[in-house]
């Protein structure tokens, strides 16, 4: 007789999983440069700072921690290519700004749950399931996670700075394994990235669940993942575990 599958460990994305930011980054960039005297384009400083923020992520991986940078440099100098790239020479004008926004963005009234964040994650715990997270995201996270009150409902939080490998790499996933002892077999991940969450976590052998937003999902990604892997919300993610152990509890097809 074939063994039930059991998860035990289950590993999150944080940033448009779990948490998104109250404001887009060009209004954020923008309320916050008039403040410091500075009229830009918020839709502007959008496109800049997702040009910039691609730019920084080739040149400097993983907050250019192997070349010797620390986070908060890596974030700083994206802000002061954002503004120049939006049309802002003034380089001396926009430092003040950068260190301010550094800070605005380790503030927990920057973020907001996502609908069922919470829920979900009160249900995970009550079918004893280990949580833990997997971001590649900075030091601030724990804070942020702290002041919003889901810190206490995670094992432990693991950000590609401390690991020193951002998802997808296969290092990142199998330290959490490790760190929980935990095979790859019992484990599954939620996150919103196809490439970095979805293949990741798959390519070491754990399961893995794609939470998508409104917009519509990339066919070619949408025909190349079961539909069952695919959560439309949170909500979606204890009935998609039932499924996956062979539960008929919520298992639609």
């Amino acid at each position: 007789m074939a063994r039930q599958l059991k998860i035990r460990l289950l590993t999150w994305d944080v940033k448009d999983t779990l948490l998104r930011l109250r404001c887009p980054v060009g209004e954020e960039y923008a309320t916050k440069a008039r403040a410091h005297g500075l009229e830009v384009d918020a839709t502007a400083l959008g496109k800049a700072f997702r040009q910039a923020y691609k730019v920084q992520s080739h040149r400097f991986p993983n907050y250019g921690l192997s070349r010797g940078l620390t986070s908060c440099q890596w974030w700083k100098d994206v802000v002061l290519q954002t503004f120049h790239l939006a049309g802002v020479q003034d380089v001396q004008a926009v430092g003040p700004l950068a260190d301010q926004l550094y800070k605005d963005f380790s503030m927990p009234c920057t973020w907001q749950m996502l609908e069922g964040a919470e829920a979900t994650l009160r249900g995970c715990r009550k079918r004893g399931l280990t949580l833990a997270v997997i971001s590649n995201f900075d030091h601030r996270l724990e804070d942020i996670l702290v002041g919003l009150g889901l810190r206490e409902h995670f094992d432990f939080v693991l950000t590609s700075e401390a690991a020193g490998w951002p998802k997808p790499d296969p290092r990142i996933f199998h330290k959490a394994l490790q760190l929980t002892h935990t095979e790859p077999a019992a484990a599954a991940h939620v996150g919103d990235s196809y490439h970095c969450d979805y293949q990741g976590a798959r390519a070491v052998g754990m399961h893995s669940f794609l939470l998508v937003g409104p917009e519509p999902l990339d066919p070619v990604i949408r025909d190349s993942i079961p539909k069952e892997h695919i959560l439309p919300s949170l909500s979606h993610l204890l009935p998609a575990l039932d499924c996956l152990e062979g539960s008929t509890l919520g298992c639609k097809t």
